[in-house]
């Protein structure tokens, strides 16, 4: 039977498991297995991720975001460094200041750039701001792909970035939670928007991407990933039952599924956008590229919209709202937001 309740547009994050992480998980329910990820699950995922981005790279597990980002980004300075990133970063915005706690105080250096992306002109007058001993020494560039405004960098504006880094001697971190939306928005191939575009180590989103829980660390740098299961095991990250962290990939990565599940999301995002062009009154913020849709909205709509049981966030200025689209958001849905959407402007108007 159709599951008819309401899917809302607030985060991906609301959505349930894929059905085939769902399959995966199951098949490795199945009996005893090795723990810590000495087991054929975990193995058998690593060197699936070694294949979608044609490299010999190290992978690790870890529960979360936060955790992929905060560790792996600790893994690439000291204390004493600094870390760039864009202003609406997730790692400056959203991760509750994880990133300086496990670095054990390393600073983030905020630059400037149209619709979430980072300016390459901005990076070399933050390195250069200042050269003395007082000033936290910068290590790392971080990147959002796709961004936190729904855009997505190409391939040249990657490249463009990781070589300003590799010439001014940063090591180049990826936060790559709704990767795969931004793979299927561009038609690449995954190690053209990662290694071969300068990113040392990625932060490879699963949970929004269909997962239970559970993203994965690519280290394309191996020498940085020197001790970093002793990391993961100090911060509480390494799982005992590992597979159950690892067998989704296992699922969504065989067939492609990873991919058709993030496509479907950025149509979904798209039908959405095409809706609310069509409504007088309502304004696009940032260009949707990827799975969201950044709407401006007077606030009895906003209002209005919650009222009748729609969730989505409003976090940017006096009316920005953020509508996403999920693997496994229907059209329908969309048509009933839209719609909903349409009566409250006409009202207002």
């Amino acid at each position: 039977m159709i599951n008819e309740r309401p899917r809302h547009f607030a985060s991906d994050n609301y959505s349930g498991i894929c059905p085939e992480a769902w399959e995966a998980l199951a098949s490795a329910n199945e009996g005893h297995v090795a723990s810590y990820g000495d087991d054929h699950w975990t193995e058998r995922a690593s060197n699936m991720i070694r294949e979608v981005f044609e490299a010999d790279c190290e992978v690790f597990f870890v529960f979360n975001g936060t955790a992929a980002n905060s560790l792996s980004l600790a893994s690439l300075c000291q204390s004493y460094h600094s870390i760039l990133c864009h202003q609406t970063a997730h790692v400056e915005t959203d991760e509750c200041g994880a990133p300086e706690f496990f670095s054990n105080g390393t600073k983030m250096l905020l630059l400037s750039g149209a619709d979430g992306k980072i300016d390459p002109s901005a990076i070399e007058p933050m390195v250069k701001r200042r050269l003395d001993i007082h000033y936290p020494k910068p290590k790392v560039l971080s990147v959002t792909q796709a961004t936190e405004v729904g855009t997505v960098y190409t391939p040249s504006e990657l490249g463009v970035l990781g070589e300003i880094a590799k010439r001014l001697g940063l090591r180049m971190h990826m936060d790559g939670a709704r990767f795969a939306n931004a793979v299927a928005s561009l038609g690449v191939r995954p190690r053209q928007i990662t290694w071969e575009a300068g990113v040392d180590v990625l932060c490879l989103g699963g949970t929004k991407n269909g997962a239970p829980v559970g993203d994965a660390v690519v280290f394309f740098n191996k020498e940085l990933a020197f001790e970093f299961d002793y990391r993961c095991k100090q911060a509480g990250q390494l799982a005992s039952k590992m597979r159950f962290l690892s067998a989704p990939w296992v699922g969504m990565l065989e067939g492609g599924a990873w991919l058709k599940r993030a496509t479907h999301a950025n149509s979904m995002a798209a039908l959405l956008e095409s809706k609310a062009e069509e409504i007088p009154g309502v304004r696009l913020l940032f260009p949707r590229q990827a799975n969201s849709v950044f709407l401006e909205l007077p606030k009895k709509v906003i209002e209005a919209l919650h009222g009748r049981g729609w969730r989505f966030y409003s976090f940017i200025g006096e009316g920005g709202c953020r509508f996403m689209g999920t693997w496994d958001t229907r059209a329908s849905d969309v048509e009933a937001l839209a719609a909903d959407l349409r009566d409250l402007m006409l009202a207002a108007d």
